[in-house]
């Protein structure tokens, strides 16, 4: 039996206040569709931690500064509500552009100073689109807890960050990054790529473990970071972003892992981009 689909803001608030009534808790998971296992763990986290479960599923135009990719984001909603049914969530909400932007939307949420560099340099107004979404996603929810991959680490800060700052009363859950049997980290993306394109795909993982594993060894960031973008420019991608060494907390540039850290990358491979993250020290 598919989860409940809801598509109103209406629908929504009634199923989630019987539930409150009932003195139940509320998780919530927020995607874009294309669902795959990452997202499924969440969905199992969320599971573990509470007692009911809403999926959300919305491409957002705001956080989509290329047209072009907006229009070839993958859409699967049929097939994700199957891949549902086995973990048992308990509503799959799927609201249009008109409930979530009505006319006259003219609100924005900005998170500043952890927005700055990383995927914020390189898509323009794309953390003010997720601070906006993620917002009305908590609000409209209600939930207790909220649960998001470090594959999208810079994300998960800037939603931890406004969560904090707005006194919303939820909990931002981090869960693991899920890969592949060959290290690159699932993503909806992932569909886009052709055939010998995924084939190429890994490499950026494994440069970025080659990279960690000697700065740990204590080697020179810059000689490191130039070996690595070198190698994954060999296995095909076309243009290397960023490959940065951040602080865990509040992304900031280091240049050896004398505190928590995380290795960060964006590269293109064939029109596809690519991101991953990995902890160092």
């Amino acid at each position: 039996m598919t989860p409940e689909i809801i598509r109103t803001l209406v629908e929504l608030r009634s199923k989630v206040a019987g539930w409150k009534a009932a003195g139940e808790s509320v998780a919530v998971v927020p995607t874009m569709g294309a669902l795959h296992q990452g997202h499924l763990s969440l969905v199992r986290a969320g599971k573990e931690a509470c007692d009911r479960v809403i999926v959300t599923i919305f491409i957002n135009p705001k956080q989509f500064n290329n047209p072009d990719d907006y229009k070839n984001y993958p859409r699967t909603e049929e097939e994700d509500a199957r891949k549902l049914i086995s973990l048992k969530a308990d509503v799959v909400y799927v609201p249009d552009g008109a409930q979530m932007y009505p006319d006259g939307f003219a609100t924005t949420v900005s998170v500043d100073g952890i927005t700055q560099g990383l995927c914020g340099a390189h898509r323009a107004g794309h953390f003010d689109g997720v601070a906006t979404i993620v917002t009305k996603l908590f609000t409209q929810t209600q939930a207790d807890k909220a649960f998001f991959g470090e594959k999208d680490y810079q994300q998960l800060q800037v939603v931890t960050r406004l969560a904090r700052d707005l006194d919303l009363p939820i909990e931002v859950v981090g869960c693991p990054t899920i890969r592949e049997e060959d290290g690159l980290a699932m993503s909806s993306r992932n569909l886009m790529l052709s055939d010998r394109a995924r084939t190429w795909a890994p490499e950026l993982h494994r440069a970025m473990e080659e990279m960690s594993e000697g700065l740990r060894a204590g080697g020179n960031l810059e000689v490191l970071r130039a070996v690595a973008v070198k190698r994954i420019e060999r296995a095909g991608f076309t243009q290397v972003e960023y490959l940065d060494l951040r602080s865990a907390d509040r992304l900031e540039l280091m240049t050896t892992p004398d505190r928590p850290a995380r290795l960060l990358a964006a590269a293109w491979l064939a029109g596809v981009r690519l991101i991953d993250n990995i902890a160092v020290g």
